[in-house]
Formats: C-alpha cells, structure tokens, sequence
C-alpha cells in the first residue's frame, strides 16, 4: 500500500518572521528556493502517482524545484485562513490577548478576504482531501499532497483519528517531508519533518 506523503512549502518572508501566513499568496524566499530544491533527492525515491497542491503559489513553485508534476490544486489545501491574525506574529497578538494560543482560542474575524476559520473549519476541509486521496493509495504508488504547516498537522491528526485541534502536537517545518501510512492496517505517522540538507542562513 502507498503512503500519503506531506510536503510542506519552503520558506517564505513571513514564515521566516513567524507571521501567520494564511491566504495571502507570498513568493519563496532564496532559502525556500533552495529548500524545495533540495527535497528533489527525497522525492525521487518516492513511488509518487499522484501530487495534489494548494493553489498557493508557494505551494506551487516548492512542487516544481522539487521535481513534482502536480496533477490537481485542491482548494481544500490552503492554509488555515486567519482572519484578522494575517500576517500577525502570536508574540504580537499574546500583547492584546496575554496566553492567546491558536489551537485553544482560535482567531478573530478579518477583512472580506479573511473571514477567519475555526479549527474544525480546517478539519473538514482535510477530510473532504483525505475522502479523496485514500483510494489512491490502495496499489504501490504514494500520493504527495503540497500544502502548508497548519492545514498539514491538522490532516494528520485527522488521518490518525484524532481531534482537529491534535495538530497542535505535530510541530512541521518548511521544506520538510512527512509520510503517512499503515501497519496492521492502522494509520500512523511513517516519518515526520525530515529536512533537506540546506545551510541555515
């Protein structure tokens, strides 16, 4: 049976700066270039049949310098949308809401392009890809999924049955692959976070 691999984008200006990238459609730093690049080795390894991506452009690009051929963009794989927190640094929101933590207490509404989801918002939307991608690994081939830190923890808590808000125990890096898989015909986490070998700057 083939596994459900994660790709997580490279970096980009605001994950650097640990602001809160939702929707916001941001371009690969030079490192998140490099980064995607150089996942290219891992993912030749891979069995890969199918690549579903976020519309993201950083989604896309990361898929493209790591050798993919995305088959679809999935909507359902954009970023957990923020609301009025786009763009904000939870340092920054812990001054207004001292012990704000995403997972717990969620976030506010924002503009008209950032309504803002809840975390089971999120869960549903992953369910909807997971409804999609699990007959796909029933042969030998794995199906790469191209998305974003958020929406990726919270598919795999989803995959390991767990609560939405579980995601929050799956810390994710850019650049990194993960794999999901089975034994005895159980979901479990085959690897997580494994990074490419790229110079820190």
């Amino acid at each position: 049976m083939g596994e459900l691999i994660l790709l997580r984008h490279g970096e980009t200006e605001w994950s650097r700066d640990l602001r809160h990238t939702g929707r916001t459609d941001l371009p690969l730093t030079e490192r998140g270039e490099q980064q995607a690049r150089a996942v290219a080795p891992l993912v030749r390894a891979l069995r890969v049949t199918r690549v579903l991506a976020s519309p993201a452009r950083r989604a896309l690009r990361t898929a493209e310098l790591a050798g993919l051929t995305v088959d679809a963009v999935d909507p359902d794989l954009w970023e957990w949308d923020y609301g009025g927190y786009e763009g904000v640094t939870s340092a920054q929101i812990r001054r207004e809401r001292p012990g704000w933590y995403l997972w717990e207490d969620g976030v506010v509404p924002g503009d008209a392009e950032h309504p803002g989801e809840t975390v089971e918002q999120v869960g549903a939307r992953v369910d909807a890809v997971l409804g999609r991608v699990r007959p796909l690994l029933g042969g030998d081939g794995d199906v790469v999924l191209v998305a974003h830190g958020h929406v990726l923890r919270i598919l795999t808590a989803r995959w390991l049955g767990l609560e939405p808000a579980a995601g929050r125990l799956f810390a994710l890096d850019t650049g990194t692959l993960s794999a999901l898989g089975h034994e005895h015909g159980r979901p479990v986490i085959a690897s997580w976070n494994v990074p490419p070998d790229v110079p820190r700057g």
